[in-house]
């Protein structure tokens, strides 16, 4: 019988001009057949589409005080692409319980991962309390405590789980589009704690590869990188084409497909995150399915996924034999929170005995890590019952020995709004929306050019306007002349008008004959403390911004009007001035 999930991934597929998940690998010299003028091409047409959005379409942009009015963009965007609209139930969530966006004007767009919980669930007493989503201990939600435990230990015999821990692993797996039979779940502190305890248990004395598929400096994966060199790993990594950012497949499917010594052993891990953090690229499933074919463990990092991504077709038929992913509390106000190492239960026994594991952690309730569970309820015990839909007290008493009652315990109806509302949203809803924002942000920025000089304001890496691409776009704003703006301060000044974004390191970058030439203006040199004999990485800083489920149409122009600000070149030299520092101290010109 066919899943719902995939009933449903094929409507996003056929009805929303939605790639196929099923896209086969890029072949090394392939050539398609020419298109007769009748064929629709989706794709050709959201292009269109995309570009008609802004009026006229390639305009120029050299002042940003001269740029249109976000409703007259939103309302050209909503009658170019028509499907934009149909998605207005992402806004009316995001309205009725995330309006702490609103209130504090507040631009998220560096949240990674999947929302657990809604800013409404929050009691009034905490939300009043809390002003910024720096803070990690003001949202009541949950706590977590650290074990000191064996990997396979803990996977073979379990450990004893709080009764709020069996029901967030539960709904967690079942928002994975997962099943317990078939994948044992760990939860761990965070994203670096999941990668290092895979590795600690991996055989890599045996199985001697690690193989990564990063486009982009990954402190977790790092983690894993420095353990499994340690037993003796032999790391590699994809390459990435510029100027384009697709994996080279020639040079990647040649290490994949690499003749083991021992038929019976497997080649190794091979890490695989399918869509990028950073640059938006995407790639192919079949990935998977080529490495397990040639003898490779496959590890899924999920956590770049967009919500409801791993209801997709791929994904129900790939299934890995590691996930990893991660989730935070609220979005917009808490990243804080918690990371999913998922372990298929039949890839189990071939894991090794390791040391105790720091970073696999229990969590509790918050009526499970209070210790005064049974006071009489206070003026704020109904402003709880926005996160605990239904409790009731029930008196444990034991009749052998009534002299010594038990204290009375809550029995917990959680609900995990945030994850419920992406339910509510559904993968065709929020993949459109996703294509829409992030497609339009990139025409726009590529619209902003130096006025005189005529040079591009903006530099982005990777794909640029496509169906096909991933929520998420790296670019550095440069000069007048050229030369490019420190990511760091762009991020700064960001932030500095309310705006969050991330800043990362392109890395792993292949040129071939052709952009030779380009290799030694692009590339640069970044010293790492943990690189031996004053080795340096190659590659290229950059600012990086994601795109999630509850980000809307007046966040990415508000994104595209800072950075047309960089037009003013007086504007970036009393900004430098003034916000130099690096605890964001204004200085006086």
């Amino acid at each position: 019988m066919e899943s719902n999930c995939i009933r449903e991934a094929s409507k996003a597929c056929f009805n929303t001009c939605c790639i196929n998940p099923l896209l086969s690998l890029p072949e090394p010299h392939s050539s398609s057949p020419p298109k007769s003028a009748a064929t629709v091409d989706p794709r050709r047409n959201f292009i269109s589409a995309i570009f008609s959005s802004i009026q006229p379409p390639n305009a120029v942009f050299t002042n940003h005080e001269s740029l249109p009015s976000s409703t007259e963009l939103l309302s050209s965007l909503k009658n170019a692409v028509l499907n934009y609209s149909n998605t207005v139930l992402s806004d009316n969530i995001r309205a009725r319980d995330y309006y702490h966006l609103t209130v504090s004007n507040h631009v998220c767009l560096d949240y990674v991962g999947h929302g657990l919980f809604s800013y409404s669930q929050k009691p009034k007493t905490e939300t009043a309390k809390s002003s910024s989503s720096s803070s990690s201990d003001d949202a009541p939600f949950f706590d977590i405590s650290y074990n000191s435990v064996n990997l396979n230990s803990y996977l073979q015999y379990g450990s004893q789980e709080s009764e709020f821990q069996a029901k967030i692993r539960k709904r967690i797996i079942a928002y994975m589009n997962l099943y317990e039979e078939d994948y044992s779940l760990v939860f761990t502190a965070n994203q670096s704690s999941a990668f290092k305890i895979l590795a600690d248990s991996y055989p890599f004395q045996s199985n001697q590869n690690l193989l990564t598929v990063y486009d982009y400096e990954n402190e977790a994966v790092r983690a894993m990188v420095d353990s499994a060199t340690k037993r003796g790993a032999r790391v590699q990594s994809a390459v990435f084409s510029w100027p384009n950012f697709r994996i080279n497949a020639r040079k990647l499917r040649k290490i994949v497909i690499s003749k083991s010594q021992s038929k019976n052993k497997k080649k190794g891990l091979f890490v695989f995150p399918l869509q990028s953090r950073m640059t938006g690229s995407r790639y192919s499933y079949q990935w998977m399915n080529l490495a397990r074919e040639n003898g490779w463990h496959v590890l899924l990092d999920a956590s770049a996924l967009g919500a409801k991504d791993m209801e997709t077709l791929g994904l129900s038929l790939f299934q890995p034999d590691f996930i990893i992913c991660s989730f935070f509390k609220i979005f917009g106000e808490n990243p804080s929170g918690l990371c999913c190492l998922f372990i298929k239960k039949s890839s189990v026994s071939d894991l090794t005995q390791s040391s105790k594991s720091t970073g696999i952690i229990s969590i509790k309730g918050p009526v499970e890590s209070s210790a005064a569970i049974d006071e009489p309820p206070t003026s704020s015990a109904s402003t709880s019952q926005q996160i605990i839909t239904r409790s009731q007290e029930i008196q444990e008493i034991d009749e052998k020995a009534p002299e010594f009652p038990t204290e009375p315990k809550k029995t917990l109806e959680i609900e995990f709004r945030g994850l419920d509302h992406a339910d509510e949203l559904g993968l065709i809803l929020i993949s459109n929306r996703l294509r829409c924002l992030i497609n339009w942000l990139v025409n726009a920025l590529m619209c902003l050019r130096h006025p005189h000089s005529g040079v591009p304001l903006i530099g982005i890496y990777g794909p640029k306007i496509k169906l096909e691409r991933g929520p998420a776009v790296a670019f550095n704003v440069y000069d007048w002349k050229g030369e490019s703006v420190d990511p760091i301060l762009v991020q700064k000044l960001a932030d500095r008008n309310n705006i969050s974004v991330s800043v990362g390191f392109l890395k792993n970058i292949w040129f071939d004959e052709g952009f030779k030439e380009e290799r030694g203006i692009v590339l640069e040199n970044r010293r790492t403390k943990k690189k031996k004999r004053g080795k340096s990485d190659c590659g290229v800083g950059a600012v990086a911004i994601s795109i999630g489920m509850l980000n809307n149409f007046e966040d990415v122009y508000r994104i595209w009007g800072f950075v047309a600000r960089f037009l003013d070149a007086d504007f970036v030299e009393k900004e430098r001035w003034r916000y130099t520092a690096l605890n964001q101290t204004t200085v006086e010109v």
